[in-house]
Parts: structure tokens; sequence; C-alpha cells
């Protein structure tokens, strides 16, 4: 009020507009408006009025035009008493249609129930922690950066994790928010501020949080297993409540976006994470912060950093939980490959604990396999005691296997079975393998002597070996079979010219 006395009592004077705006701090059309006003007032010429008097006319002058009214405003008891039984607002203009011919949009609508309850402001407290308590975390866009693999700009995000006192904070590039970056990335944060905040504040993201909820919410396995390595707390955030972590959102990432980001073409990786923790150190680390009043790089040094837990012996070695049924091939997938299980466990779902080098596979909490890392899709392992004894026997037979079994049995086994699979074109693999499978039955010596008549009369097949056994004659003498006079006639070479014998 005093300004615009001030400016009337200068015009009195025959000030000019520029002179005015430039000795009270304003703007020349600021002037122009309260001379034009004091002419139609007569206050240009004449003496200025009291100020209760000036501010009387200043609000009449300054009273907004009237509203145009709203178009649903013959509906307003209507809409009020649909309002109090609850009713949104998609409903009542269904309703409104349906009975009086409304004809207003959705919008209009809307803006009349808001005129009618106007939001309540909320009150806020800030919450500020001891040094080294907390550190919150939070992704956000970052635009384009080259991948160096393929050399193609891809989308990229930036992990923020700024300490909660200091506000000091840490940055890298990513190009995804898998469970595995999530988990890397608190690793270097934390060999980046030399230790460990007590508690971490995150977001509902799923590589953190698998279902949200204010009072249970279920953590993500391998997240866990990176907290309790090393030993801080999880603190999700209320779903849909983003100011619960406004260190990060606010002095992390926006201020990142506006301050680094923006305006610049960032490089490749890995020069663009280079240059944003340049940026940590040299600008934002060293800027006035606006709510601290300090440097956060100063507060970090001198004081949070020591109030960090220490890091553990070793970095955590990163690993993937995740849940995957034991299909009826007696095998999971996880990420295209194929793992072997106990086939008593068929149908069941198991949790698998895949990290760099291995992938271990449990069941109640309780390891029951552990595999190498398969990093091709397709590639299946197999461990033979996981698959059932009556099929491990077809899957691991071959020549070889077949004629160090039947050595094992005894020779006239060993030649019987040598015949067969030298057999030319068919494959008598299947009738070797059903041969040798008598042993499971009967006793090797009476194999072998079944085996020795099945020679004597040339009659090799898997049911003449059988009925022998099942009728007792392997003991029953029998006549000599004599070779023609130009030797064996049906096989003129022996079967190790065919099957090398293995060592």
């Amino acid at each position: 009020m005093l300004d615009v006395r001030e400016i009337l009592r200068r015009l009195q004077l025959g000030q000019g507009h520029r002179a005015i705006a430039r000795e009270l701090g304003t703007s020349r059309k600021t002037v122009a408006k309260y001379h034009q006003w004091a002419r139609q007032l007569g206050f240009d010429l004449g003496s200025v009025p009291p100020p209760a008097e000036l501010q009387v006319r200043l609000s009449a002058a300054d009273r907004p035009p009237p509203r145009v009214p709203f178009v649903a405003e013959p509906f307003r008891e209507r809409i009020i008493a649909l309002r109090r039984q609850g009713v949104e607002c998609r409903a009542i203009l269904a309703r409104l249609r349906e009975e009086s011919g409304f004809t207003g949009s959705y919008s209009a609508l809307w803006r009349f129930v808001r005129s009618l309850e106007p939001p309540t402001p909320t009150a806020y407290v800030r919450i500020e922690t001891a040094p080294g308590q907390e550190a919150q975390v939070d992704f956000g866009t970052a635009g384009p950066i080259v991948d160096p693999r393929d050399q193609v700009a891809k989308k990229a995000w930036a992990f923020v994790m700024t300490l909660s006192w200091s506000r000091h904070q840490y940055v890298e590039f990513v190009f995804d928010q898998e469970v595995t970056t999530w988990l890397r990335c608190h690793r270097h944060a934390f060999e980046y501020f030399g230790g460990v905040p007590t508690r971490v504040v995150v977001d509902n993201l799923k590589a953190a949080i698998v279902r949200a909820s204010w009072h249970d919410p279920v953590v993500q396995r391998a997240y866990r297993e990176c907290a309790e390595h090393y030993g801080f707390l999880i603190a999700p955030c209320r779903p849909a409540t983003p100011q619960h972590k406004g260190k990060v959102e606010q002095g992390g990432v926006h201020y990142l976006k506006r301050n680094f980001v923006a305006g610049r073409s960032l490089p490749p990786l890995p020069e663009a994470n280079t240059l944003a923790l340049r940026w940590c150190r040299e600008t934002a680390g060293l800027r006035l912060h606006g709510t601290i009043k300090e440097r956060p790089l100063d507060r970090f040094t001198q004081v949070e950093q020591a109030a960090l837990r220490p890091l553990p012996a070793a970095p955590y070695q990163l690993a993937i939980w995740k849940r995957a049924k034991l299909h009826p091939d007696c095998h999971i997938v996880f990420q295209g490959a194929f793992y072997s299980a106990p086939h008593r466990l068929l149908g069941q779902t198991l949790w698998v604990r895949a990290a760099e080098t291995s992938v271990v596979l449990y069941h109640a909490h309780e390891p029951i396999a552990s595999h190498p890392r398969a990093y091709r899709p397709g590639e299946r392992i197999t461990h033979p005691d996981h698959l059932p004894p009556a099929k491990v026997v077809a899957l691991m037979a071959t020549p070889a296997w077949c004629l160090r079994r039947a050595v094992d049995v005894g020779p006239d086994t060993s030649i019987l079975i040598g015949r067969l699979l030298g057999e030319r074109p068919l494959d008598r693999l299947r009738t070797a393998l059903a041969i040798l499978r008598l042993a499971e039955k009967y006793p090797l010596r009476r194999l072998e002597a079944a085996c020795t008549r099945a020679l004597q009369f040339d009659q090799l097949g898997y049911h003449v070996i059988k009925r022998i056994l099942e009728q007792g004659l392997e003991t029953r003498a029998s006549r000599a079979v004599t070779a023609g006079p130009d030797g064996p006639a049906q096989f003129a070479r022996p079967w190790t010219d065919f099957f090398a014998q293995e060592a």
C-alpha cells in the first residue's frame, strides 16, 4: 500500500514513469496502470487519500469480473444429494443424462463438483534423520545414451542414491531396472560412499518389492539377501506417496535432470557415468543446498561418512531369485536354459538362486540341486541322479556302454551283444539294452549261461534269452553248432570293426 501512495505522490510531482519504476524497483507497466487508475478517480492532481480509503478504492477496482455460471448449476441439489450417497462423478453424469437430459461434458461436471468440494490443504511434517541413518533411492529417465556393446542409442535410466542427512548422492546410468542392475547399483553406491546407511528408503518397483503394501510388503528375495549381506533395513514407501522419499525425488532425480542431463548430449557408457560422478562431487556436492544451507560434500566428509556402517569384507555376489515349476521332464526353466531337479518333486514350484557361475535349486528352504550357470538359451544341464532310475539306463545307453556292461556279465554275453550291435542296417541297440536289463532280475551267471545257449543255436533275440531264463533252460545240454566250410556266413567281420572300445 505504501508503494501505491508513493507512486501517486511521485506522479503528482511530475516524475516520469521510467524514473519511478527504476527508483521503486517495479515495472513501467505497473506505474502506468496506477497512473491511469488515478486519472479516472482524480488522484493524479488532488491529494492522495488516506491508506484505509485507498485500500477500499483499490479493492473495488481490482475486483474480478463475475464468473460464467456452471452448466451443471441447475442440477445443484441433485448432484449434492448423489455425492452425499458416495456416487462418483462418472455415475452422476450418466444419471443426469438419463433423468434430465443433461448435455454437459464430464469435465464441466467435475469442475462443478470440485467447486462444491474444494480440497482441504494437508499439513506435512518434514522428517530429518541422524547422520548415517538413512539413504533414499530412485530411478529417473535420462534420455538416450549409446550402448557400447552394439553402438546403438537406447533409453537410459539414472539410478540415484541420496544420503538423507548430508544430501550427498551417487548417480549411475543404466539401460534397465532389472534385479541384477538394481543390486549392482546398490553395491557400487555403497563402495562410492565407503559405507552403508542403517536403512534404505525405496519405491515399490518390482526389483525391490514384489507386492506393495503399507503394513505387509513382500520384498524381492534377492534384494532381501543383499540387505542381509550389507546389514541395512529395507524401508518401502507407502504406495502412491512419492513425497515419502522427497530428498531423492527433488534434490536427487529432479535436480540431476535439470542441472546435469538437460541440454546435454551424454556420451556413451561408461564415460557418462564418469562425468556423472564428477558432477556429484564438483557441482552437486559443492552447491549451497537450499534446505540444509550447507554443502552436501562437506557435511558428508566431515560428519556422515564416519557414521556409516563399515562395508563387509567381501562385496555382495549378485544373485537372482525366481520361482520355477519342475516339469515332467525333470527340469525347470530359467532364462531359457534347463536345469534338472529330483523327479520326486515333479509338479512342485522350486526356488531358483542364480549367481554369476552357479544355479542352486531350493525346496522348502533346503538346497536340492546345484548346477553350473548356463548362459546359452536352450542349454540343458542334467544330473543322472535326478531322473527316475528306470529312465536313466535308456538315457545313458550307448553301444560303447552296452559293450562295457556285457563284458562285466561274461564273455559269451559280450560276444552276443557285439554281434547284435554289429548288424547292419538294423539298429539293435534297444534289443541289446533289453537283454542287459535282464541282469536286474536274474543272476549274472544265469544270464551268461543263457547267452551261451542262445549262441549255440544262433538265436540272438531278446525273447529267446528271456524264455531260456524263465524256463530254466540255460543249464540243459545242447548239441554243438558247427560252422560251415567257409566259417560263419551271417557275420563276415567282427563287431570290433564297427564299435571302438572305450577306455
